[in-house]
This record gives C-alpha cells, sequence and structure tokens, in this order.
C-alpha cells in the first residue's frame, strides 16, 4: 500500500545551505533547499509479533524537527538516525491492528524511543531500570539505527498516513480526552522528565529559559510534580508571557531582562565581561533550558549559583561557553525523552503526562492544525509560532487521502 509522507533524504549540500541560511533568510526552510519533500511511498511493513499499524491523527511540529529542517542539529547525530526519515514522534492515532490487549480502532499515543523492546534484544541496564531514554541499543537489533520513531527508516513517522509501532511504545487514549490535547502527552511526559531530572529541594528557586511549548509544559511539571519554589521564566512574546504565569510562574521576563530579574529575586552580584553576556555571582538554584540555543544555554549557565544545577531539556547547541560550569562547579544534566519516573510509584512518564493531561488547563495553549500538503505553511508557522501566539502547530491527518 501507498501513503502519502513527508521524507527527509540525506543531502550533504542542502544540510549545508540550510545551515547557512536558514537564520538570515525568512522562508528558506520551507522554500525547498531543506531535503524535505511530499512523497507517495510504501507503507513501512510490521516487524513481528508485537507490532502494530498506526494511523496518525495528529502529528506535532517539535524543535528538535525545525532544527534538522534548518540544519542546525549537532552532526553527533547523524549516527543515530536512518534515510529517508519520515518526521514526527509527538503522535496521535488509531490503530489498524489488534496488538496484545489494544484492539484496532483504539486511539494511542507513542512513546516514540526505539529502545530494546522494539528491536527484539533483551534489555539492557538502562531498559531493565526503566529508563528506556538511555538505551545502548540504538543502532542496533532487527531495526535501522535511529534513536525514535521520526527518525528511523523501519518504522516510518507522524509526518504521514501511516507507521508501524511495537506494543511497548503505544499507550491508549481515554475517551475523554480529545486529539488536541492527547498530542500533546508526548511532549508533555518530556517535561515532566526535565522538571524531575532537575531535582529542585522544597522552595529553591528555578529559572526555566524559553516559553514556547516544552518551557510551558516544564513551568506546568515543576508545579504538579516538586516542590519548587520561585519559578521565574523567559519569554519573548505576550501570549507566552500570559501562558507562562497561568501555568505557574512567579515572574515572568523578557530574555534581555533574565539576569536583572534573577538579581532582584537572589540577591546575587553581576559582573560584566569585557565581552560576552553579563553573569552572576549568586543566582537560582536550578536553571532548565527548554530553548535549546546558544544564547538560552548560556543564559542558564550565567544566572546558576555556584553548585547548582543546569538541565538540558531543548536539544543543545554546539558552540557554548562552558567556562560558568568549570568555574562554579555546576552539574549539568541532561533530559532527553522520557522513561519510569521517580514518583507515584515510579510510574511511566506517559501515564503521569495522561492523567495530568485530563485535569491541566491545556486548552490554553493554541494548536494550529495543517494537512499534509500544506507543509510549506505548516513549517513556516511554526518557525513563527511564538509570534503568532501559538503554541503547537501539527499535520493533521483525518482528511489525507494517498
Amino acid at each position: 500500500m501507498d501513503v502519502l509522507a513527508l521524507q527527509v533524504h540525506r543531502s550533504l549540500p542542502r544540510y549545508f545551505a540550510s545551515r547557512a541560511l536558514s537564520s538570515r533568510l525568512p522562508g528558506v526552510v520551507s522554500s525547498g533547499l531543506a531535503p524535505l519533500r511530499l512523497v507517495s511511498t510504501s507503507a513501512p511493513s510490521l516487524h513481528g509479533e508485537g507490532w502494530a499499524r498506526v494511523r496518525p491523527r495528529l502529528s506535532g511540529i517539535c524543535g528538535s524537527d525545525l532544527s534538522m529542517l534548518a540544519g542546525t542539529t549537532s552532526p553527533y547525530f547523524s549516527a543515530l538516525v536512518t534515510f529517508p526519515i519520515t518526521p514526527g514522534h509527538e503522535v496521535v492515532g488509531e490503530l489498524l491492528d489488534d496488538v496484545d490487549g489494544l484492539p484496532a480502532g483504539t486511539r494511542v499515543v507513542l512513546d516514540p524511543l526505539l529502545s530494546c523492546d522494539p528491536r527484539g534484544l533483551p534489555p539492557c541496564d538502562a531498559c531493565a531500570a526503566g529508563t528506556t531514554s538511555r538505551c545502548k541499543h540504538v543502532t542496533v537489533g532487527h531495526l535501522a539505527p535511529g534513536l525514535q520513531t521520526g527518525y528511523c527508516a523501519d518504522v516510518g513517522g507522524g509526518w504521514s498516513q501511516q507507521l508501524v509501532a511495537h506494543r511497548s511504545q503505544l499507550h491508549a487514549v481515554p475517551d475523554a480526552l480529545p486529539d488536541a490535547r492527547a498530542v500533546l502527552i508526548e511532549p508533555l511526559a518530556c517535561a515532566i522528565h526535565a522538571a524531575l531530572r532537575a531535582e529542585p529541594a522544597p522552595g529553591e528557586q528555578v529559572l526555566v529559559v524559553g516559553s514556547g511549548v516544552v518551557g510551558l509544559l516544564t513551568i506546568l511539571a515543576l508545579r504538579a510534580f516538586t516542590e519548587a519554589g520561585r519559578i521565574v521564566a523567559t519569554a519573548k512574546h505576550p501570549r507566552q508571557q500570559a501562558l507562562a504565569r497561568e501555568l505557574g510562574a512567579s515572574t515572568v521576563t523578557p530574555v534581555d531582562g533574565a539576569t536583572g530579574t534573577v538579581r532582584r529575586d537572589t540577591g546575587a552580584f553581576r559582573l560584566r565581561p569585557d565581552l560576552g553576556r553579563d553573569f552572576l555571582l549568586g543566582g537560582v538554584d536550578v536553571a532548565i533550558d527548554c530553548a535549546g540555543s546558544r544564547g538560552s544555554l548560556d543564559l542558564a549557565l550565567r544566572s546558576t549559583r555556584a553548585g547548582g544545577r543546569v538541565v538540558l531539556a531543548g536539544m543543545p547547541p554546539p558552540g557554548v561557553d562552558l567556562s560558568p560550569a568549570w568555574f562554579r562547579e555546576l552539574t549539568v544534566v541532561g533530559a532527553y525523552a522520557s522513561g519510569r519516573e521517580p514518583v507515584a510509584g515510579h510510574r511511566s512518564g506517559f501515564d503521569l503526562a495522561t492523567d495530568l493531561a485530563t485535569t491541566a488547563p491545556l486548552d490554553r495553549l493554541a494548536l494550529a492544525t495543517y494537512p499534509l500538503q500544506q507543509w510549506r505553511q505548516a513549517v513556516d508557522h511554526a518557525l513563527d509560532a511564538g509570534r503568532l501566539g501559538t503554541a503547537k502547530v501539527a499535520f493533521d491527518l483525518t482528511g489525507a487521502t494517498p
């Protein structure tokens, strides 16, 4: 069966062209320069027992997807993907097959991690402990290399009419939870993981850098699952600022004013080097970079007190000055994907996110949807979502026809 899919093909010339021009010329990513194409292609095949076909209903556009299209993703990840890539790992879809207790027709969300279970391998130490985000087998087994669905040619991705998934990746969606909320479960699970990796002690002050969807959901998760004290959030746009307050931020500041805000809140001492951003002696106890830019991580590092903790919740950029981490003896922690979390009986992050999605004010996070055929408009919208007041842009596959 042929299906419509947006695919990325390996092209080093296009990668370097996108990397060179995307930050300077609006519309470069969607203009045809990036190696993304809408194609009619064969649906991915099942990989044995425990696998099922999934028809995506909504599939989100993530910041990591945009980084890949813009050519700003680190070359580090090139050994962890298989082309052609069909992006899309934030997926709510419908099962087309019965699979291990889930009947065909069940609405599901996808844990995109391609860890030991999907690869047909005995669990490594990390997977056995429930920390599937640390699986050491993401390039072996009976699947091609690929850290997640959306980055592995053998399983497809959410930016298509059909993908395949292993039972271990599938989580049923409660009937009362609409698709527009369900498509946020995967990023919410990641945000919960980031909040718990931050480990703020009761009353400690936290800086959340960036109030895109990752930052907003991280604020929500900090309030739901930790006893953090004051939360300072940075936000560029008015709608982001309002949402950050609604979801639990104590103070919201423009990026340019963040150092001064943290200084006033914490009583830190501000220093001005000859070159580069001001920094603090003192500062917040914990900073979480949710934007994944050089400037956002730099701000997090320069605003955290000596001995504090900096969490990378956004995909980090190359070329960051790590002098503050060395001089202030900071603990720098990665927060990738999700897994079994150390709260509520060590439950799955997806279970925690599903429960929170049923009660949290996620309807306030505006969702914009596009059919696959309008992918250029969708990508342009996602790149400018903050200014436009949109929290998440997604592809709507419910009406797609080959």
